[in-house]
Order: structure tokens, then sequence, then C-alpha cells
């Protein structure tokens, strides 16, 4: 069988999760990429084409006149919408291309939430290279947060306070990113979480979620993720209901939400598996085939009314974070460890000699440390300890 993955740049849950899993299953791939000679270095024997994958047709196209496909999938935020498109050409399983759409058109998930009735946000949408002094006769809320329409990684995701500021901001992004269309919503107050589910479009499983430390405003960089088997029932029946709404159903999905009161609002749906080395830790914290399953759905296949999936685990990841621009001079290497019943692991993100202006997001991380156990407060002492006996040094 077949098996079409669309990539842009070399992710770690690609590499190290979808790709495995595709061989584990017997799978003959074909990696469809725009950067073939970033994904050629690190899997000599995998199939690559060329192919702007930012463009389903080009996808089609190059699928037609390659082998035949039995499934089409990408677990990049960018590549969503042409993917399902692409599998709707072939007659294949995949996700709606209007879900994927509105999902990853952050404007677009507001506008179809408010009209459903299911919660409506203050928001509205700047177009490329609109002048934002027009925000100056709308009734902004301050705070607000102003982001890309598409963005990922916390890029150019600000928190702004006043009128002058939101003038301002809009326009660093504009000179940043000419070509990109730019929501300005109103801060959503609360405690930030995730919730990860996978379905097969008629079953859907929830996998747990995690609660996020974020950095001081006005960044939103993401510094600490800590796994929750099961948030309160009624907060997951809330975002389950949201996500309903927008179809979504299919396949995996990382949602993010706040939570308030006892009220949870969406922030942004990532319809795709968690990303940043967290799904790594979810496939082993579970102890189920994550990445398996997931393709599978794409296969056609249902998932099984039980994943068999572990229940008594616990795990962090933390995410070392630069504090200022300049070049990686010093910093601890790859490591392994098991300590106390702690399995910690730690990827650096960042090589030595590489230079890094800051940017605000997600993008400025170091590395990742991943600790799963079984008791939160050694999983933590753990964390911090290995932390604390670590060096990262930048020059500037």
């Amino acid at each position: 069988m077949r098996l079409y993955v669309l990539a842009r740049n070399p992710t770690d849950s690609v590499t190290e999760g979808f790709l495995p899993a595709a061989r584990r299953l017997g799978l003959d791939i074909t990696l469809l990429t725009d950067q073939p000679g970033s994904h050629r270095s690190g899997h000599p024997d995998l199939e690559i084409l060329e192919c702007d994958v930012r463009d389903f047709r080009a996808v089609v196209s190059r699928i037609s006149t390659h082998h035949s496909p039995d499934a089409i999938f990408s677990n990049s935020d960018h590549l969503q919408t042409q993917t399902a498109l692409a599998a709707e050409y072939f007659g294949l399983p995949g996700k709606d291309w209007r879900v994927t759409l509105r999902a990853k058109d952050k404007a677009q998930m507001r506008r179809h939430l408010t009209a459903t009735g299911v919660d409506a946000v203050w928001s509205t949408e700047l177009a490329a290279g609109q002048d934002p002094a027009g925000l100056a006769d709308l009734d902004v809320p301050y705070p607000c947060v102003v982001k890309p329409r598409e963005g990922v990684a916390s890029e150019d995701v600000v928190l702004v306070e006043e009128p002058a500021q939101l003038l301002k901001r809009c326009a660093e992004i504009q000179a940043r990113r000419p070509d990109t269309a730019i929501v300005v919503e109103e801060f959503l107050a609360g405690e930030l979480c995730t919730l990860e589910t996978l379905g097969d479009g008629l079953r859907r499983h929830v996998l747990g979620g995690f609660r996020t430390r974020l950095s001081p405003p006005p960044y939103f960089i993401e510094e600490r993720l800590a796994f929750e088997p099961a948030h309160p029932e009624p907060v997951v029946t809330q975002v389950l209901a949201q996500l309903d709404a927008l179809g979504v159903g299919f396949g995996a999905c990382h949602t993010e939400f706040v939570v308030a009161d006892g009220r949870a609002r969406l922030i942004e749906v990532n319809y795709r598996a968690i990303g940043d080395q967290c799904d790594l830790l979810l496939a082993q914290l579970l102890g189920i085939p994550l990445f398996e399953h997931i393709l599978r759905t794409h296969l056609g296949e249902p998932l099984p009314a039980d994943l068999g999936a572990r229940t008594d685990g616990r795990a962090v990841l933390d995410y070392p974070c630069a504090q200022r621009s300049g070049t990686l001079t010093a910093a601890p290497e790859a490591a392994d460890i098991d300590l106390d019943g702690v399995r910690l692991t730690y990827r650096p993100l960042r090589g030595i000699g590489e230079r890094h202006e800051i940017q605000g997001t997600n993008r400025d991380l170091l590395g990742v440390v991943r600790a799963i156990g079984t008791d939160q407060n050694t999983v933590d002492r753990a964390v911090a300890d290995f932390v604390a006996a670590q060096r990262w040094e930048i020059t500037p």
C-alpha cells in the first residue's frame, strides 16, 4: 500500500513518529515536499519527490504521474487543506477540506463559531496590506491579541493594551509579512490548556491534554506543559461541542483553550497531532501505537472501541528558552536518564554555534526536556533538578 506524506520542513513528529510508524505498518512511503534537500540528509532510503505542496493542484498532478495512492497524509499546520483536497480527489479517506480551512483560518473559525451560536469572541480581520488605521474606528476591547490569521508557533502573536500600541504592532507585522492577513481579537483570560483527540469520523477518543505555562506578556511562548489525564468532564464537554460545531472529528486534533470560572473557550484548533515532541511523549506515556492509529484512520480503518491506553502516567515537558539574542556557545547534549522511576529525555533544539535573534516565539526555545513517571511531584522534581544542573550560554 502506498502512503503519500506531505511536508515542508522536517519535524520530529514526522521523522521520529509517522515515518517509523508507516514502516512498521509495512507501507510504501513517498514524501512530497517543497524542501527536498532538508529531508534527504536524514532519510537517504526514503523516496522523496519535489512538489509545491502548498498548491493542491500540484499535489494532485504529482501523485497522478507516480504510483497510485492508498492514503495521503500530512501533520503540517500549513498543508491540511491541500492534503484533504488531494485525498478527496482520489476518493481516499481524509478530513473535510472545509473543516481544515476553518480550523486553520483563525478569523473564519471565529466567524463560524459565532454563526453556529456556540461561542462569540470579538474579532476583526485586516487583509494583507490593509491600513491598520481603520482599527481606530472600531470598538476594540482592550487588552486584545494581535496574530497572523494563519500563523504558527506563536509567531507575531502579541498582547496589546491600548490603541496606539495596536496600530504599531499591526504595522510591524505587516512590515515583516506583507502578504499576511492579521486577526485582532479580544483577550480570553484563563488557564491555558489543550485537549488531544483522535477520531475516525464515527468514533472519537479523548487522549487527555496538557496544562500550559506561558512566558510573561506580551508574548505567548509555551515554556512548560504538564500532562492532564482528564480535564473536568464539563470542560471536556464544552470543548468537544465546539469541535463538533467546527466539524472536527477525523484523525488527530490538538485543541488549545482557556478555562475561566468553568467556561472553556477555544484559542485555536490545530487539526493535526500535537507537536514540539509532545506527541512522542504522549505515545510513550499512554503506551499505545499513537502514530499507527492516526495513519490507520487515513487508510480507512476504524479505531478500536478501547485504545488500551494507560491512565496512571504523569508527565512534564519543559522548554529552556533563550533570554537574549546571540550565538549559542554552550549547551547540554542529548540525554536519556532513568532516575527514581522517572524516564527523562533531553533533546537540543538548537546547535552550538548557531546564532539566533530573539523573536518572542517558540522559535526561541533551546531544547526540550520530556519526563514520564507515575507520581507528579517526582516527575516535577526530576525535571527541575535536571534543568538546574545544565548550562546554556549565549554570547552576544
